[in-house]
């Protein structure tokens, strides 16, 4: 994988948790107990991690990239998949982490939200 850094940056962020799914060999990333990345292969073989963004943002940066598709398994609106053996630039890759915890994030209930930035 090329973004060495990944997992310490998903892990970074206040109230996540790491879990490994079996039944889909997914390495899930979680807040509040709600998916915002996940690490897994696709049906080609490549590493790829999904995460979740607007779907304006979504659709713009899958035409901008060849290394960003529609979400693998997942709503094609609202999730995006990102070849981890890509050219997408560390810093995209930040931004899209970053958008999709903090939409995954304001999903949760406001008690929710306040727990975790009290962490």
């Amino acid at each position: 994988m090329k973004y060495q850094w990944l997992d310490e940056f998903l892990l970074s962020k206040k109230g996540v948790r790491k879990d490994f799914k079996v039944e889909w060999s997914w390495t899930r990333y979680l807040v509040g107990n709600k998916m915002f990345a996940a690490i897994c292969e696709d049906k080609d073989s490549n590493n790829i991690i999904t995460l979740k963004l607007n779907p304006s943002d979504g659709e713009f940066l899958r035409n901008q990239f060849d290394d960003i598709k529609p979400g693998y398994y997942m709503n094609k609106v609202h999730w995006n998949s990102v070849n981890l053996e890509g050219s997408v630039s560390d810093e995209l890759l930040k931004d899209m982490v970053n958008k999709s915890y903090e939409l995954v994030l304001k999903g949760l209930t406001k008690k929710k939200q306040k727990e975790i930035e009290a962490l």
